[in-house]
């Protein structure tokens, strides 16, 4: 007992006085990098490049993730009263239904006790399809009255083509919440589910609300386009021509306003487009073809209202003049 006592003891004292002795060591942190740094940064480099990069993972696969939460935080982002339910199933492709259950029948797994209660987006992708082209179709007719039909088809195919569509749901972050069979979504895909998920407002917020939504992320891609960058015209004075007879007014004549470098290389014209007696407009151009074309699209522009300098298009909520717009949307 008397050893053990004596063991203690002395076992404390080497303990203070190491303690003691630590109290005065600094440790001064250095700067750089380890030795075998630079050997594993080389070696993960030609791994890199003989074997290429490794697929993409979709983000359901990496940690912390939980699409309950996603999808409802989805909706809150937004600013959007959704059905949770509905969101979901506007989120599931059919192509990610056969590839599951097709994995499922490759596994062994029985079809039957093991069934997916879940249903595709099929019914969804439709209403709001046709809402979409219905309710852009109403709001071109309204803000550009004088626009022929031709005008107002190519704007909304432009609206709801698979370039304008994908790159709206990639920026909302759809593609990371799409179920589909491929990853990365393709664009299919992405254009069906975006769809969807109008079909899903539409029944859980009204067509009223659905009609805002459409208005502040598929309309507003229209800043700063041109009228025919959406609308391709092969004959620009032959169409300028049909709607002046239209409107009973004197065909244009074209004429040289004035001229530069004519005998350069880099000749330029301004042709101006006269009707009555008066300027309807003019264009430049380095030929006098190519001028008397831009002359005939810049009158086209006015009349119909999409010119330059026309009034920026009025994204505030609640207005007035689109609520007949939306309720003839509603009705259809």
């Amino acid at each position: 007992m008397a050893s053990g006592y004596i063991l203690n003891r002395g076992a404390l004292t080497i303990g203070i006085h190491c303690q003691r002795v630590c109290r005065n060591i600094t440790v001064t942190p250095v700067r750089g990098n380890k030795r075998w740094l630079k050997a594993y940064t080389f070696i993960m480099a030609k791994k890199l490049k003989l074997e290429g990069a490794p697929p993409p993972k979709p983000r359901s696969q990496h940690p912390n993730w939980d699409y309950h939460a996603e999808v409802q935080a989805f909706s809150t982002r937004l600013h959007e009263n959704f059905s949770l339910q509905l969101l979901k199933t506007a989120f599931i492709n059919p192509c990610y239904l056969q590839a599951e259950q097709e994995r499922r029948q490759g596994l062994g797994v029985h079809s039957e006790l093991t069934a997916l209660d879940l249903k595709d987006n099929v019914q969804l992708t439709a209403k709001g399809a046709g809402f979409t082209k219905n309710f852009l179709t109403d709001w071109c007719r309204a803000s550009f009255p004088s626009l022929p039909s031709e005008g107002v088809q190519s704007i909304v195919g432009y609206l709801t083509s698979l370039a304008v569509v994908t790159n709206v749901a990639r920026n909302l972050g759809m593609d990371d919440l799409t179920m589909s069979a491929e990853f990365p979504v393709p664009d299919d895909v992405l254009h069906s589910t975006f769809m969807a998920v109008i079909g899903a407002l539409q029944e859980s917020s009204g067509a009223e609300r659905t009609g805002f939504f459409l208005r502040d992320f598929l309309v507003s891609q229209m800043i700063g386009k041109d009228l025919f960058d959406m609308w391709t015209v092969v004959n620009p004075m032959g169409l300028l021509m049909e709607e002046l007879s239209k409107r009973n007014m004197v065909l244009p004549e074209p004429r040289l306003i004035r001229s530069a470098g004519a005998s350069t290389v880099l000749p330029l014209y301004f042709v101006g487009l006269y009707s009555d007696k008066k300027l309807l407009a003019q264009g430049p151009g380095e030929t006098l073809v190519a001028a008397e074309e831009e002359a005939a699209y810049v009158a086209l522009r006015k009349l119909y209202g999409y010119a330059e300098n026309h009034q920026p298009f009025d994204f505030s909520p609640q207005q007035q003049h689109e609520k007949p717009l939306i309720q003839s949307v509603s009705s259809n």
